[in-house]
């Protein structure tokens, strides 16, 4: 698909994730306090976007105001270069202030989600953010009609039409997928039917659900969750991980005709917008948008295949470790050490952040520092505020990160990653116009996990307890398993089913069992007991409705280890390419970008990096258990 004509805010990291079972914030210990109890120096200073909701409602009435004139355009674009270039300029406003705006709404309102005010003032604003993607719909269909003579000539003669360069060829790269402009109105207008299948998964594994009482650790009922089931999966005790295990899937079980359904629908949505921009598959269609060659895709399956045998290694590991005559399913997410004393105060959680990241050199940190003390974080947990963490950047302010932390080192490795995401937008914003500022997902994720990986290196290195280094160990061999691994194997499922419907084979529930369930027993080998409720585990992955977009996950992983690896072996010359990677923004193709960075996503030589430490922290495991 085509760069969106309104570029939104870009948010990422964790949101709607729980990463705290804590039912209190740490810094009084007790109940979790109202917003104004929090130290003031403790929030986010979302007055750097607008002083107060008078001056956001100047700014909301000034962006209304704009979408007139930008119709002013529309079948002028072929006429000279300074009316595309006005054109794309006003279009530019329209975007930047749309950010600012959704941005400030929708902040406050995760600060506290019962706040109907805030609700309202984001509502009213992605009203108005649908109307500015309307005005300005014609803008690329008609620079498409330029001819491509023509338009090099405005190029080449009208200087400020340089900052558009990269985006004129990318739109060039994609003309053959791109309609006439009554086609592509007609396709925006199906967007909201066809996005049902979505709406209707959400509605029934979010709303309509719902899940048993089981029995917990202290012998007492509790209601089963998605949010709470985290905190069963991972409890020493089996008989606890068991039982949350079959009521959740279950649960899902029940309904998997339903889900398969939704599925099969929102194949059909991909295979039908791909058939219509004249693209030879839903893969080829989902990759375009970044121009990332399919060989990447097939190549990081492949690869995987190839290196299962250290996975299955772990698994028997585990087993041991945990002295288990048979390992099932539930008993994977198992910390191999039950309460490791790793509390840190937000003060001291930052230090050992800061010193982690030394590698990255003194620019990156007294940058990293100015963020932290500049009003860009909200960092505990109030009432009715927003569960999990993510990084939010505004273009022309600065980035803001939500936080609910909780003294724990899950918590530590959050700061470090959503400051990732942080600093990747303050130097993007920074070096960036905005039409190039804007940088994806498959390099969006090494920038946070690159802190992350520097992060359990220090603490690797700098750890002599036993029991730590071996709860450190787990948390990293799991990290690798779940984001290396296990969304490859999702990526997989994906290119399995998309090939069958495009096949005009339907997803039934019984097909997607079976792929499934075979899938989990290549991955994780034989000495483990693919339990049957796993086969209905695909029922719950919201991922599946953003079609191949979770191999994104391991391709920045991947990424970010090597990085990682050059910047702490290399020193000054790795940390000057890893500045100029986040200085890039979305300024070229993101394996262009990483390629200068010092990574080659298009070989599986990041990927073997990856997998290398994962054996390497194997052996390192063998040696403590052993």
């Amino acid at each position: 698909m085509l760069k969106m004509a309104i570029l939104l805010p870009f948010v990422v990291g964790m949101l709607f994730q729980n990463n705290s079972t804590a039912a209190a914030s740490p810094h009084n210990g007790t109940t979790v306090p109202d917003r104004n109890q929090i130290p003031a120096d403790a929030q986010w200073h979302l007055s750097d976007i607008y002083a107060d909701d008078a001056a956001w409602q100047s700014d909301f009435d000034k962006l209304r105001g704009l979408l007139p004139e930008a119709s002013k355009y529309k079948g002028q674009l072929t006429n000279s270069a300074d009316t595309l270039l006005s054109c794309l300029k006003l279009r530019d406003e329209i975007g930047i202030i749309s950010g600012k705006l959704y941005g400030y709404a929708r902040m406050h309102s995760d600060e506290n989600t019962g706040d109907g005010k805030y609700q309202a003032l984001t509502g009213k604003v992605e009203g108005l953010l649908a109307e500015a993607s309307a005005a300005t719909s014609f803008i690329e269909p008609e620079i498409l009609t330029i001819a491509d003579n023509k338009l090099a000539d405005f190029r080449s003669t009208t200087p400020d039409l340089k900052l558009y360069g990269f985006y004129f060829d990318n739109l060039a790269r994609q003309k053959k997928h791109v309609l006439s402009p009554a086609e592509e109105e007609i396709l925006s207008r199906a967007s909201e039917a066809t996005s049902t299948p979505e709406t209707a998964f959400n509605m029934l594994a979010h709303a309509d659900l719902r899940f048993p009482e089981i029995i917990d650790e202290t012998g007492h009922k509790t209601q089963l969750s998605e949010g709470r089931y985290r905190s069963f999966i991972i409890s020493p005790n089996r008989d606890v991980r068991q039982r949350a295990f079959k009521a959740l899937l279950n649960t899902y079980n029940n309904y998997r005709n339903t889900f398969a359904a939704t599925l099969n629908g929102n194949a059909k949505k991909d295979i039908f917008y791909a058939k219509t921009r004249k693209y030879g598959s839903v893969l080829e269609s989902a990759l375009e948008a970044n121009n990332v060659p399919v060989e990447v895709y097939d190549n990081l399956i492949a690869t995987i295949h190839d290196n299962l045998a250290p996975l299955h290694r772990y698994v028997a590991l585990k087993k041991k470790a945990l002295k288990l005559n048979e390992i099932h399913m539930y008993d994977l997410y198992t910390p191999l050490v039950q309460d490791v004393n790793l509390k840190y105060k937000y003060e001291d959680g930052l230090k050992l952040v800061n010193t982690a990241l030394a590698p990255m050199g003194s620019e990156y940190l007294s940058n990293f520092d100015k963020g932290l003390k500049a009003g860009w974080v909200d960092v505990y947990e109030n009432k009715g505020k927003q569960t999990g963490a993510y990084s939010w950047g505004v273009y022309g302010v600065h980035p803001f990160v939500l936080l609910n932390y909780h003294e724990k080192y899950d918590d530590v490795s959050t700061v470090a990653h959503e400051m990732g995401h942080a600093m990747h937008s303050y130097y993007s914003h920074a070096n960036q116009p905005y039409i190039t500022s804007d940088y994806c997902i498959f390099t969006a994720e090494v920038a946070s996990t690159t802190n992350e990986v520097l992060l359990m290196d220090y603490m690797l290195k700098n750890t002599a307890d036993k029991r730590q280094k071996l709860y450190l160990i787990n948390e990293q061999l799991e990290t690798i398993r779940a984001t290396v691994y296990r969304q490859t194997l999702f990526a997989e499922f994906e290119k399995i089913i998309y090939a069958k419907a495009e096949q005009g084979e339907t997803l039934t529930a019984d097909l997607l069992d079976s792929i499934w369930h075979e899938l989990n027993v290549k991955y994780y080998g034989t000495d483990i007991v693919v339990d049957k409720e796993i086969d209905v585990e695909w029922a719950r992955i919201p991922h599946f409705y953003n079609s191949f977009y979770v191999y994104q996950y391991v391709t920045g992983y991947s990424a970010a280890t090597a990085l990682a690896d050059q910047i702490i072996n290399e020193g000054a010359t790795a940390q000057e390419r890893y500045i100029g990677f986040l200085k890039s923004g979305g300024s070229d193709y993101p394996i262009n970008i990483l390629k200068r960075a010092g990574v080659d996503m298009s070989t599986p030589q990041p990927i073997e990096t990856t997998l290398h430490k994962f054996s390497t922290l194997l052996d390192e495991l063998e040696k403590i258990i052993n």
